[in-house]
């Protein structure tokens, strides 16, 4: 059995403050080549993500690894001991050029590995994002499949070079992650038709971020749950191990996970096998603290079971899922123009394509169009509207009067801690004078009020840096209303808080 990682390190650009390998926030797509290295090397991570979706990519990645840091992939083989898996560009939403040149990366890599005597492949596994149907699955691996058997006089990549391709489905909506195993089944029938043999064991890939852009707080953990509760009877079904995979960040809204919530988070997600490490836990926090915190989830997240949900109960969590869902997005399509606005501001911290025109795409809800998760967060963040409460304060209210409440606690295990959090960088000030111009801002207050009356106590700042977030945010707000630069603001903000977004 090869070796599953625990920790994932990506490049989503969340990070606040700069990267201690260097000075200034801002990584050059040059600079991941770096990045990755340290992260095995210094850090002590098992896994990196090299993304092909919606950003620019050094395609020579493993060219560079080998031949800059010969002597530590000698003894930290690629593909064996430490691992580099691409994020693919889906077909769907990205020209599939870019497909093709990631699929001739991993199979020069794995050519290149075997001539100067290291593991080969150092690559066999990709992440396939926005996954929806086992088809789109197959068809990326026959796609490969074809590239990789081409021959020419001056191009053959041999008989004996890799001709399958492992696949990482990353599921990015509450409905998909939900009906996941139903997607995962068809995807083993036809694997054995197409390939005549089954996966060893596959890794679902639950997205944290974009579900909760999509849905709301509350119905994400939720779907999460029930997708690993229905992962537990599909081992026993098909004798096939599953070793999920979570998306999750800094933020309670995108997750929650930072060097000083290891424990809680591993409390939270019992059953996921590895974790994604994004930018702003590696950066905002002391280094030592960081080492320390990946050793820990290496160390834990193996020995995390899944909680199984009973029939009845799945049927009243996703009535739950409904009614939180339908109050967070009729207040997200109304705040939207505002967010887009504050989140171009936002300083960048990576060099993406922008998400128009050839390369683009955006996310959205309902009838508008959203930034990338980051951004919204950041935005609203920024504007003392943790998107937390967005929805959740009657969401809550409404299982409070339907005598749901307690096992909406038994499933989502961190609620209190997490809206505790996201909490202490409330603006209610400006929110209970903004409640006055419109049924918006009444509704997004009622929200706050809802979440302390749940809570029993006040949400207000407690620490010195929240305490200046919490200043800072009423002065952007009076910039805001002059109609004058706030710019200034956000990267500040955004050093305080510990994460862009």
């Amino acid at each position: 059995m090869r070796k599953i990682p625990g920790t994932m390190i990506s490049q989503h650009p969340d990070h606040g403050s700069k990267p201690y390998w260097q000075k200034s926030a801002f990584i050059k797509t040059g600079d991941e080549i770096k990045e990755s290295f340290l992260s095995f090397s210094e850090l002590g991570t098992s896994e990196y993500k090299w993304d092909w979706e919606g950003k620019y990519v050094d395609e020579s990645v493993i060219e560079k690894l080998l031949s800059e840091h010969h002597d530590y992939f000698k003894k930290n083989s690629l593909g064996k001991e430490k691992f580099l898996t691409f994020r693919l560009p889906n077909p769907k939403v990205e020209t599939e050029f870019r497909l093709g040149r990631a699929f001739m990366g991993i199979l020069g890599a794995a050519g290149l590995a075997k001539q100067i005597g290291f593991h080969s492949p150092p690559l066999f596994e990709v992440i396939l994002p926005m996954t929806e149907s086992a088809e789109e699955m197959i068809a990326i691996q026959e796609a490969f499949k074809e590239i990789a058997s081409l021959k020419h006089a001056l191009y053959d990549f041999g008989e004996n070079s890799l001709k399958h391709i492992e696949i990482i489905p990353l599921f990015e909506q509450v409905t998909t992650i939900i009906k996941s195993n139903h997607l995962l089944e068809k995807y083993l029938k036809l694997h054995q038709k197409k390939f005549h043999f089954k996966p060893s064991y596959l890794r679902p890939y639950l997205a944290r971020s974009d579900p909760a852009l999509n849905s709301g707080l509350v119905p994400t953990v939720l779907a999460i749950k029930i997708g690993l509760s229905h992962y537990i009877e599909f081992e026993k079904k098909h004798n096939i191990k599953l070793y999920p995979i979570i998306g999750s960040a800094s933020l309670p809204f995108r997750g929650g996970l930072t060097p000083n919530t290891v424990e809680q988070f591993c409390h939270e997600y019992h059953g996921i096998r590895t974790t994604l490490i994004q930018s702003a836990f590696r950066y905002d926090y002391p280094k030592k603290s960081v080492i320390r915190a990946i050793k820990k989830l290496e160390k834990i997240l193996p020995q995390g079971k899944a909680a199984s949900i009973s029939i009845s109960e799945e049927k009243t969590l996703k009535k739950l899922i409904s009614v939180f869902e339908k109050y967070y997005r009729n207040i997200v399509e109304q705040i939207a123009p505002l967010v887009n606005e504050v989140s171009f501001y936002l300083p960048k911290r990576r060099e993406r394509v922008l998400h128009i025109g050839l390369f683009g795409y955006s996310r959205g809800v309902g009838k508008v169009k959203l930034p990338r998760a980051i951004g919204f967060t950041g935005a609203l963040y920024s504007l003392g509207i943790p998107p937390e409460f967005l929805g959740t304060g009657r969401g809550i209210k409404y299982a409070i009067e339907h005598n749901q409440m307690k096992l909406l606690e038994k499933y989502y295990l961190n609620i209190k801690e997490d809206l505790n959090r996201a909490g202490r960088f409330v603006q209610k000030k400006i929110l209970i004078e903004l409640s006055k111009e419109s049924k918006m801002w009444k509704d997004i207050l009622d929200d706050i009020l809802e979440v302390e009356k749940y809570l029993g106590h006040e949400l207000k700042p407690i620490t010195k840096e929240e305490k200046e977030h919490f200043e800072i945010v009423e002065k952007l707000h009076e910039k805001m209303d002059l109609g004058k630069n706030y710019q200034t603001y956000l990267n500040h903000l955004a050093i305080l808080r510990k994460s862009l977004g």
